[in-house]
């Protein structure tokens, strides 16, 4: 099951299969909703478990977001934080959760808020369901330190490149960068895309053929809605062996579809570069 949606409403909690003992528990009563679509709506869960330091619960979440399709931004097991970020699809933007973790008479305690940006919307009941899911996995003792262990080398696998338009994956990342640049390469490097646009140029990159995507800046745009970034970034694909007579035959103007890794980024140039890109079919 994919689960990148879920907090938008895709996940149903029985799907997860646990006994109605388990379901009844404390969780769905620590749920709180706060805010506005206006003002940025924050969901919060938490749950308490005996015998858990905060290092071997922020450990043992990392793999259970990780298996879900979440990416880890930031982690700092030993203070018990972590900031994940269900990513980023075609229809919506990359929505962050923030966890903190605590210790008390012997008990571990774990919340998680999920912050939704302004304009953002979200079924209370899917991320109730989606929250308290994942935390219900939470071990204490020695199963939940064997848990850790084993999700501190945990790695989120992105499963099929995301489809989406150049001109729009310039936006995000654009606004990205304006927010935080360092998030970037947790959030991007290594995650495969599929982006569909027009040939700006195609150039020798040493021994690399490199093909730009036309990218229009804010004021080219015939519509510009609120909460765009300044200025857009460029976009580059590093074409992939085999596709040097594919690559000859472009020209500025010609429509393409490619599907690369993203590799390289740079926030002073306000560039992107895309690794082993092929034709999408």
């Amino acid at each position: 099951m994919n689960n990148r949606n879920a907090i938008a409403g895709a996940l149903i909690l029985s799907a997860l299969a646990l006994p109605a003992a388990a379901r009844a528990g404390t969780c769905e009563d620590t749920f709180i909703k706060k805010g506005s679509v206006l003002s940025g709506q924050h969901y919060i869960a938490m749950v308490s478990v005996p015998d858990m330091p905060p290092a071997v619960a922020i450990n043992q979440l990392r793999g259970i977001v990780s298996t879900r399709g979440y990416t880890v931004i930031a982690a700092e097991p030993e203070g018990g934080a972590m900031l994940i970020e269900q990513p980023m699809n075609g229809n919506s933007r990359a929505i962050p959760a923030e966890v903190n973790a605590s210790t008390a008479n012997g008990v571990g305690t774990v919340q998680v808020e999920v912050k939704l940006r302004t304009g953002q919307t979200a079924k209370a009941d899917a991320v109730k369901a989606e929250l308290c899911g994942m935390l219900y996995q939470l071990k204490g003792g020695k199963a939940g330190r064997l848990a850790a262990a084993s999700g501190a080398k945990a790695v989120t696998s992105f499963g099929a490149p995301l489809a989406l338009s150049a001109q729009a994956f310039s936006q995000q990342i654009s606004k990205d960068a304006e927010r935080n640049p360092l998030t970037i390469p947790q959030r991007y490097t290594g995650r495969q895309f599929t982006l569909s646009g027009t040939v700006d140029y195609i150039t020798r990159d040493g021994s690399d053929i490199r093909v730009a995507y036309k990218i229009l800046q804010p004021h080219e745009l015939a519509l510009r809605l609120p909460g765009l970034a300044k200025s857009f970034w460029s976009i580059s694909c590093m074409m992939g062996p085999g596709t040097s007579v594919y690559s000859m035959q472009l020209k500025p103007g010609k429509s393409i579809k490619l599907t690369g890794t993203f590799d390289e980024y740079s926030d002073t140039r306000d560039v992107v570069w895309f690794k082993n890109c092929t034709p999408a079919k």
